[in-house]
């Protein structure tokens, strides 16, 4: 054991020297794994950072234990043979189903509905076009966990009572209402003026425009306006905490049971919750992670061939001090691991400067963009590892080739 320290402890110490007697060289030589490291690991960063900030805005879109029920909605991307079946297939949601499930769904805190269809606003000259009027419950605040900066949202007995009031969206606030208080204003939606009674906090871009171009409206208002809804999306709450699946089957076995479905009968309804979105949005990131990272390692890769190409010139330059140290009796797997920790520490040495590179670029495009990044342990685990394992591979030829020197013809090169 004694034996093992002390020879590794003058190997390392040999390799240092090596390095530092050649600063600018070993820099240069390291550029290519300083700058693979640090895209491996800023890459990682940005997908960690990217996924955290796509959940946060579902999050913030939908509100957390959500879960929506309509006609043909669904989680992934239907073919046309699926659309069309489910089109013949599906009744449409009234009232009633809503009524149904807001009674026997036992572990939902809350159940609600909400309707809309896009339209056009106009008042006082100013037009907006593309907006959207939603009718909906009073407790779709509570479900989606909506935020009102301004004001309150819809309550129950203007819904009871089909009253005329409104509550905005930021984008809706803006064109009609800029610098100014809206609350206390009226508005016209579908051609009847409407009392403001709160603004929305703005939830886009990420999703597009859409979420903040729309108004909201009591459900039995919209019903006066456009007709009783007979196409309604129900949406639902969970209400035991931890046990948010627990829910969504209660509420789909409740709707089943309203609809006379049996056992082997498929859903005549779609069913999207937020946990099964935040899952496709990880799959979407990890098929990312996957195309991108090897792409990123093959930086690391050129690296380590300008290493192998570099300790190649070092087995040249140092061949006089090869063959002293054969003469003196140092045996070949001795040289050989010598310049295999040489090779080892210099990419190494490499990892750890582009680890403090990935941070400062990560800290950076954290405070210009919206992005959080997220340096993660698996993707530094993997950066330091290929490196590591890319300087043990550089360096096995130029350190099987030094130790392979006759010490005879390496001491007659002086």
């Amino acid at each position: 054991m004694r034996y093992l320290h002390s020879f590794y402890a003058e190997a390392l110490r040999i390799a240092v020297q090596s390095i530092f007697a050649h600063k600018l060289r070993a820099f240069l030589t390291l550029i290519g794994i300083i700058i693979g490291v640090a895209s491996v690991v800023v890459v990682g960063a940005a997908i960690s950072g990217l996924n955290t900030y796509v959940v946060e805005k579902v999050g913030k879109m939908l509100g957390s234990n959500h879960f929506m029920i309509a006609r043909m909605v669904s989680a992934g991307q239907m073919s046309e043979e699926e659309l069309e079946k489910r089109n013949r297939r599906n009744p449409r949601l009234e009232f009633a189903d809503m009524e149904w499930l807001r009674e026997h769904c036992k572990t939902c805190s809350a159940v609600g509905a909400q309707v809309g269809r896009g339209t056009n606003f106009e008042q006082d000259g100013i037009r907006f076009l593309g907006g959207i009027a939603l009718g909906v419950t009073a407790n779709m605040a509570e479900i989606e966990d909506k935020t009102i900066i301004e004001g309150r949202f819809i309550d129950p007995k203007e819904v009871e009572s089909a009253k005329l009031v409104t509550v905005l969206g930021a984008d809706i606030k803006d064109k009609f209402f800029p610098d100014v208080d809206a609350v206390g204003k009226t508005l016209k939606v579908g051609g009847l003026p409407m009392l403001v009674i709160g603004v929305e906090e703005r939830r886009g871009p990420i999703f597009g425009d859409l979420v903040d171009k729309h108004v909201y409206i009591p459900i039995t208002t919209y019903g006066r306006i456009y007709g009783r809804p007979r196409d309604l999306s129900i949406h639902g709450k969970g209400g035991v905490p931890g046990q948010f699946q627990l829910s969504i089957e209660d509420a789909r076995t409740a709707l089943r049971n309203y609809h006379q479905l049996s056992g082997s009968d498929e859903d005549d309804f779609g069913l999207v919750n937020t946990e099964e979105l935040g899952g496709q949005i990880d799959q979407f990131t990890g098929a990312i992670a996957l195309v991108v990272t090897p792409i990123t390692l093959i930086s690391l890769l050129v690296g380590g061939i300008v290493v192998m190409n570099i300790m190649l010139v070092s087995v040249t330059e140092r061949t006089f001090e090869i063959g002293l140290r054969k003469a003196l009796g140092a045996q070949r797997k001795q040289i050989l691991l010598q310049f295999l920790v040489e090779s080892a520490l210099l990419c190494a040495l490499g990892g750890v400067l582009g680890l403090l590179l990935a941070a400062g670029l990560a800290q950076l495009i954290s405070s210009l963009t919206p992005i959080t990044m997220t340096i993660t342990v698996v993707y530094v685990v993997l950066a330091i590892g290929f490196s590591s394992v890319i300087g043990i591979v550089a360096g096995v030829y130029p350190a099987f080739k030094a130790s392979r020197l006759d010490p005879i013809a390496a001491l007659a090169r002086n």
